[in-house]
């Protein structure tokens, strides 16, 4: 009986070992992962702040204190996390390479309207790079600033898209048209974020028509 209580124990130290070197090595490897954020920072706008964490395969996150609805005031910040498109992710590491991952100065020190207080990171276990500025005349810098802002109007809508679909059905087609409105004057982002919450409205028979058809319009968009 001892015999076998001293085996047990010895498996159970063993399993136990190797599931700690297991989760060693993935947050070793989450911690070196490749990673490129955004975040701005602008009292009085809608959300007054936000970031958005892109890891090299996609694996995304996004902080936001936006209203949900019209006569909301501004939340807790909340956190989510979604999959960016490969083109998109491959875009974002092109650039924040060609912005020489942030070293050094990119503000342009211009005295121009302040548009928010805005931060580019980059970090992969050997560079952990970080640079603030409100305008910047680096190509690339600017270029990534239009694709973050942009990502922020796609999950601003797919924030409050959720919202509708579950509490105001009724108001899907308005915010709908909105985002519309927004994807044909560029100023929407890669819409595979959202993409879930977009077919599960096209697909209800209880919401609108009109508002299914915006929904399935917007959705084919979608970058690969």
């Amino acid at each position: 009986m001892l015999h076998k209580r001293f085996l047990a124990f010895v498996i159970f130290c063993t399993v136990f070992a190797g599931l700690a070197i297991s989760i060693g090595r993935a947050q070793a490897e989450s911690s070196t992962k490749p990673t490129v954020s955004f975040s701005l920072d602008f009292p009085g706008s809608d959300p007054s702040h936000y970031a958005i964490a892109v890891s090299n395969d996609g694996h995304s996150s996004y902080q936001s204190d936006g209203k949900l609805g019209r006569q909301d005031t501004p939340g807790d910040v909340e956190e989510f996390d979604f999959t960016l498109s490969p083109a998109t992710t491959k875009q974002i590491f092109d650039l924040a390479k060609k912005s020489h991952y942030f070293a050094g100065q990119i503000d342009s020190k211009k005295k121009v309207a302040s548009t928010g207080e805005k931060t580019l990171a980059y970090s992969d276990g050997a560079r952990n790079n970080k640079a603030t500025y409100n305008y910047s005349t680096v190509d690339a810098v600017g270029d990534l600033t239009k694709i973050f802002q942009g990502l922020s109007s796609t999950l601003e809508f797919g924030r409050r898209l959720q919202y509708c679909y579950h509490h105001e059905k009724l108001a899907l087609n308005e915010e709908l048209t909105n985002m519309e409105n927004a994807q044909r004057d560029h100023q929407l982002g890669d819409v595979t974020p959202v993409l879930q919450i977009l077919d599960e409205i096209s697909k209800d028979q209880t919401v609108v028509n009109v508002a299914r058809a915006r929904a399935m319009r917007i959705a084919s968009t979608k970058v690969n």
